[in-house]
């Protein structure tokens, strides 16, 4: 039997972990979402994945979510005739668009964009932020810069701009030929990379309608100036640390971390925590004492889920690393001390029907602490919206369709079931009382608290609580 957890833990493929055994070995260690990096690998490659992701399914008979995360778009120094520059702290370089790469006055830079926004004060890093370059002065074709932090300058090298919002979109061509792939191939979600403001979650939304949800990756600095309404517009929202970490300060990136955490949980919203969690156990059997502080860390927030990248993708350990944050997550969720977090880090419900059911849904777990709590959903609203308040009580969500179930995947505390239509409520208890004991978490005549909306089979309606005992 699959042990409950509340938050979720995504797993990312790679050469490490596409075959069909690793997969369902990966998925009962406690993987709930599998991720599909679009920088890394063919699109051939990423179907195979979903092949065998969707076979483990079947055979689980419990269903495991898709996130297909696109590259984004990539900035990066052109090509060196020497092959590289070593630069001296204070050397003054020149980036030309139409640079010839011949010396430190010509390195190319052949993105039109950065030279549109920059201008004196804004800083360029290279390299991820090994090399660092003060702009003195700017125009549509030359940025004269002073280096702060020396180095090997190396072609290809990717460039972040700090201390400015690049028009730039969010999706590139290749981009769009990767949505087509994720959609063709039943992706779930679709994660966003660099997104600066919210019309970029409009630009993907344009694209790929309701047939997917779409988390927005916070990485760059510009998007935690609009961070409300980009997580207003998107489904989910994850805390992309790596390049963050990049363009801003090491010491900032906990505080924004709290901050989104805040924020996404403020409006209902499910929140993903990621990068460099177990980074040590891409070549070790274990994590550092930090990395395991740090993931515990996330949950104790009140993080949805937690991800996985190299660790799975193309480390040596990828089964250790779902065992080791399963353990971790499991241990958090057993201390008093998360579960009074979670109260005191609960918002006053907002004005709406559904989330003053919601609300009552939490106050009747509280009281009355059911065997489960069972939401029925025909979008995965209810669902989100019975996760977001954080009830002390496993959530059997009961959804109409596979597609609506493996969207469910990501939220804390969601047990999603397929369900198919229902017609009435008693339909409801009568499923609810036969999967709750199937699934050992009650037996008959335990209390469970249902919600739902009513008329049944429309979205967004969420307007029913009702506490019953489980039938034999």
């Amino acid at each position: 039997m699959f042990e409950h957890r509340y938050a979720k833990i995504i797993a990312t493929l790679g050469p490490s972990s596409s075959d069909k055994d690793t997969i369902r070995a990966l998925a009962a260690a406690g993987a709930d979402i599998f991720r599909l990096n679009f920088s890394h690998g063919s699109h051939a490659d990423h179907r195979l994945r979903m092949d065998a992701i969707r076979a483990v399914e079947a055979e689980l008979g419990r269903p495991l979510a898709v996130l297909a995360d696109l590259q984004g778009p990539k900035l990066r120094i052109g090509m060196l005739a020497p092959g590289y520059f070593d630069l001296q702290e204070d050397t003054e370089v020149i980036f030309a668009l139409d640079g010839s790469g011949m010396d430190v006055s010509s390195i190319p830079l052949p993105h039109p964009e950065i030279f549109n926004a920059a201008r004196a004060g804004v800083t360029l890093l290279v390299d991820d932020g090994k090399m660092r370059f003060d702009v003195l002065s700017a125009d549509a074709g030359r940025i004269t810069a002073r280096t702060v932090t020396g180095g090997r300058l190396l072609p290809r090298k990717g460039v972040s701009v700090i201390g400015a919002t690049l028009p730039l979109s969010a999706l590139t061509p290749k981009d769009r030929a990767d949505i087509e792939i994720a959609l063709a191939i039943g992706a779930d979600w679709i994660a966003l990379s660099f997104v600066q403001r919210p019309e970029d979650i409009d630009e993907l939304r344009e694209l790929v309608g309701t047939s997917v949800r779409i988390m927005a990756k916070i990485e760059k600095p510009s998007a935690l100036d609009c961070l409300e309404s980009i997580v207003e517009k998107s489904d989910a929202i994850m805390v992309a640390r790596g390049d963050l970490g990049v363009e801003m300060p090491p010491e900032v990136v906990p505080r924004m971390q709290r901050r989104i955490l805040r924020t996404c949980r403020r409006l209902g919203k499910p929140v993903v925590v990621a990068t460099q969690m177990l980074e040590s156990m891409i070549t070790a059997p274990t994590p550092t004492r930090a990395e395991a502080s740090d993931v515990a860390t996330a949950i104790y927030a009140g993080a949805d889920a937690v991800m996985l990248s190299a660790e799975t993708a193309s480390g040596r350990y990828p089964l250790q690393a779902v065992e080791m944050m399963a353990n971790i997550v499991r241990d958090v969720e057993s201390d008093d001390d998360f579960w009074s977090g979670m109260e005191s880090g609960r918002d006053v419900c907002r004005s709406t029907i559904s989330d003053v059911i919601c609300a009552a849904l939490h106050q009747a777990a509280k009281a009355l602490h059911p065997a489960a709590i069972v939401a029925y959903t025909t979008s995965g609203n209810t669902g989100f919206r019975a996760a977001a308040v954080r009830p002390r009580a496993p959530i059997l969500c009961l959804a109409p369709s596979i597609e609506v179930a493996r969207r469910l995947c990501l939220a804390w505390g969601l047990r999603p079931r397929v369900a198919g239509a229902m017609n009435a409520m008693t339909d409801v208890v009568q499923l609810a009382s036969r999967i709750v004991i199937k699934e050992r978490l009650g037996s008959a005549g335990q209390i469970i608290a249902l919600t739902a909306g009513q008329p049944f089979g429309i979205a967004g309606t969420t307007n029913v609580l009702r506490i019953e005992r489980i039938l034999e």
